[in-house]
């Protein structure tokens, strides 16, 4: 022990504070020195002192020495176990590991909290599977991660202790290329700061808009003396329904509510999927049409002011969507509720007619009309299309089709312009020649779509600085914003009966020639399955005008007959459906040999509706890289909704998505999964 005490080599402060006395004895005998030089005897006494101050001094710094290193150890020592004691007993929950992430020690809060045992020496990972170490410190020495225990809420902070600076002092690990470190793996407590948090978010202010969808129509179907019997009964559902979640109501108007909520009372909401607009329905007292309502609630914005357009934007939403449902909007995300009624036809045609007119005016201040659908277009898209156009042509204006492929479907009605003298040779232009098209004084007008991805062309919304939108569809999250004009009508049966109307209304009625005709009268029949679904007053009138104009239903007939093949295939589609939960037939088209096998698709999922029992049905096709479904049902089930959890959208009746990257057995299982999802929610 002494051996190794005598090779310790003392540096620093303390070396100087020992060596002080040897320094100053070095001191003392230049100056016996200098005392020779003056006087000898005086010298010689010097000396003799100095030989006895060198004596004491050697002899106290070499026992010394061994007491102040016998301390130092002593106390280095007790040092490191007061530490360890103390991390120890530390009241914060505290870990070490390897870098492998396998816990090395513990102290006893870590233990307690985790209810692990001492000397756990298993990886991280057994305790916290969502904690990857490797991976959070991948970029960073630091991390931190929020962690749910049964004991409340922790942050999990992960650091690394590096070991380089270790290895260089060590006489058994060599330095050079060695990167090794420990990790600090500590908790902090936030369940308290959590709940304070969460009880500040809960108490934060959400706005919403009720409206009475059909407030007009049901007045109408009852006895004058009723009408403000049927009025208050709904008014209090409404002021009840609020008041039960602690939140305040007033009506604004006639058919509209403003209500003011706390964001858990929302989350109430949510959770009974705002059961207000079954309740409402519930109110007869002899009217012939059940009242709905369409709710739109705002909430997480920085302002109040923002929360109130969030509800606006949110009850727009819904009525845009058909009505009868409610409309979840915060600044991430958007959630539907509801919408299971076909939306009510207005039986006044005045929004047409002023629609019509705007449309007139803007057409009439442009120089040039570029028109466009949605990608593969349908006979819809082109029937409205051909309308437009000849609305342009009517006030003198140059127009374009946009159109980059004719399916089989569309084919036919194509025909009929291609090579036709009496048709500029530009009418029909393609998605490259389209994009040389816009100016200064050019309009674009969409017809049968309002998602901007799926347009023919969506370079050219940025293009034209004034936009027209024509759709019949029900609105979805993704809108074209900042149209100039937007006529969304989801109760109409397509946009070729939307634009029949405008038609009659553009300078006193438009001359529509017979193969226009043709193309508008197909495009309402291939929608509403030859006028058997989704049909109104409204329709028939538009179909009758358009007979007037000379279409003909025999050569519109003829038009869309199916080849063999396309026969064989579609009766395959149905021959082999798979009918789902007794409800829901699901089955596969084969796109082999056709042309357009989305079209066919379409029309084996509604041959399928006509299987007794069938509630909706689902075909889906492979073509292009991509599987294209078509949903159809009848009136039971809204099969838009269902489209919309997976990434499409539509109709309550008519509804698609496409999907990327699966196969066809894995988009079936899709489907089941999502069927299977809303059918334990309630929703189907």
């Amino acid at each position: 022990m002494k051996n190794n005490k005598s090779k310790i080599r003392i540096k620093g402060a303390l070396r100087t504070y020992l060596n002080v006395s040897v320094y100053l004895g070095i001191f003392l005998a230049v100056i016996n020195l200098l005392v020779y030089l003056v006087d000898y005897r005086a010298g010689l006494i010097v000396s003799c002192y100095v030989l006895g101050y060198f004596a004491i001094t050697m002899y106290l710094y070499l026992r010394n020495k061994s007491v102040v290193l016998n301390e130092l150890v002593s106390f280095a020592t007790e040092y490191g176990q007061i530490q360890r004691q103390l991390l120890r007993e530390f009241e914060l929950p505290y870990a070490l590991l390897d870098d492998g992430g396998r816990i090395i020690w513990t102290n006893k809060m870590f233990e307690q909290t985790l209810h692990t045992e001492k000397g756990y020496s298993k990886p991280i990972s057994t305790i916290f599977p969502d904690v990857n170490v490797h991976k959070l410190l991948a970029q960073e020495d630091e991390a931190s991660v929020a962690i749910s225990l049964e004991t409340g809420e922790y942050t999990a902070k992960i650091k690394k202790i590096s070991l380089k600076e270790m290895a260089e002092n060590s006489d058994i690990i060599s330095p050079e290329g060695y990167d090794g470190y420990l990790i600090a793996f500590y908790l902090f407590d936030e369940t308290a700061l959590r709940i304070a948090l969460q009880e500040n978010d809960n108490q934060s202010l959400a706005v919403g808009m009720i409206y009475l969808d059909n407030y007009e129509e049901a007045l109408e179907s009852i006895e004058e003396v009723r009408r403000s019997l049927l009025i208050a009964l709904i008014d209090r559902k409404v002021n009840k329904y609020i008041a039960a979640v602690d939140g305040i109501c007033k009506k604004l108007e006639k058919d509209k509510y403003l209500v003011i909520l706390r964001k858990q009372a929302v989350t109430q909401l949510q959770s009974t999927r705002f059961e207000l607009m079954d309740d409402v329905k519930t109110v007869n007292i002899g009217n012939e049409m059940a009242v709905t309502v369409s709710i739109g609630i705002g909430l997480g914005g920085l302002t109040y002011s923002q929360n109130y357009e969030f509800a606006r934007t949110s009850v727009d939403l819904a009525l845009g969507r058909g009505g009868d449902q409610a409309v979840v909007k915060t600044p991430d995300k958007i959630s539907y509720y509801g919408g299971k009624s076909q939306q009510v036809e207005k039986s006044t045609r005045v929004k047409a007619r002023v629609k019509a007119h705007a449309l007139q005016e803007i057409i009439t201040a442009k120089d040039s009309v570029i028109i466009m659908g949605h990608r593969l277009a349908d006979v819809d898209s082109f029937g409205a299309a051909v309308g437009l156009y000849r609305i342009a042509k009517s006030l003198d204006r140059k127009a374009h089709i946009v159109l980059d492929q004719a399916t089989t479907s569309v084919k036919p009605l194509v025909d009929l312009f291609v090579n036709n003298e009496d048709y500029e040779a530009d009418m029909i232009v393609n998605s490259t020649q389209a994009l040389e098209l816009p100016t200064s004084n050019a309009v674009l007008v969409v017809v049968d779509v309002n998602k901007p991805s799926i347009t023919e062309c969506p370079e050219l919304l940025k293009l034209c600085k004034s936009i027209v939108v024509l759709d019949h569809h029900r609105q979805g999250s993704e809108t074209i914003e900042n149209a100039t004009l937007s006529y969304v009508e989801a109760y109409a049966s397509s946009t070729c009966e939307m634009v029949s109307e405008i038609l009659q209304y553009i300078n006193d009625g438009v001359k529509v020639r017979s193969d226009e005709a043709d193309c508008m009268y197909s495009g309402i029949m291939i929608d509403t399955n030859n006028f058997m679904s989704k049909t109104g007053v409204r329709t028939f009138e538009a179909a009758a005008y358009l007979r007037r104009c000379g279409a003909d239903v025999t050569r519109v007939r003829k038009l869309f007959r199916d080849d063999a093949v396309e026969y064989k295939t579609k009766a395959d589609a149905v021959s082999q459906a798979e009918i789902y939960k007794t409800d829901y037939a699901i089955s596969v088209c084969k796109s082999e040999d056709l042309e357009s096998p989305t079209i066919v698709g379409a029309q084996a999922a509604n041959e399928l509706l006509n299987i007794k029992g069938i509630k909706a049905s689902f075909i889906l096709t492979e073509y292009q890289g991509k599987i294209y479904v078509s949903a159809r049902s009848i009136d039971e089930v809204n099969v838009q909704v269902i489209m919309e959890r997976l990434g499409g959208g539509g109709h309550m009746t008519i509804a698609g998505c496409q999907f990327e990257g699966i196969t066809v057995s894995e988009g079936i299982a899709k489907i089941k999964g999502c069927l299977d999802e809303m059918l334990e929610e309630g929703e189907l």
